[in-house]
């Protein structure tokens, strides 16, 4: 999970999306319950935005350099695959980079 650590390097915003009472969002929840404090502890600098919003569909979405953004529905995934798509959009990070 090395690549935790390298968020800051490869994203310049990390946004969550979620609704604060739906089951849709119940896993980005607990995604967020989980792994928050981990994320910010590897990266003290990158802004974690977390937006809470009734009846939103849960989404993920990475701002890189020069205003460019990804987003990722997470709607039927669970941590491991929130974790996962995570991952994805910080090697898509590193990716612009190169």
């Amino acid at each position: 999970m090395a690549w935790r650590g390298q968020l800051s390097k490869n994203l310049k915003e990390l946004r969550i999306l979620l609704c604060q009472s739906s089951a849709s969002s119940s896993s980005t929840r607990t995604f967020i319950e989980k792994n928050y404090k981990d994320l910010k502890t590897l990266n003290p600098k990158l802004p974690i935005l977390i937006r809470e919003c009734s009846g939103i569909e849960p989404q993920l979405w990475a701002r890189y350099d020069m205003g460019v953004e990804r987003g990722v529905r997470l709607e039927g995934k669970d941590e491991a695959q929130i974790s996962k798509a995570l991952e994805e959009l910080v090697k898509v990070g590193a990716a612009l980079k190169a």
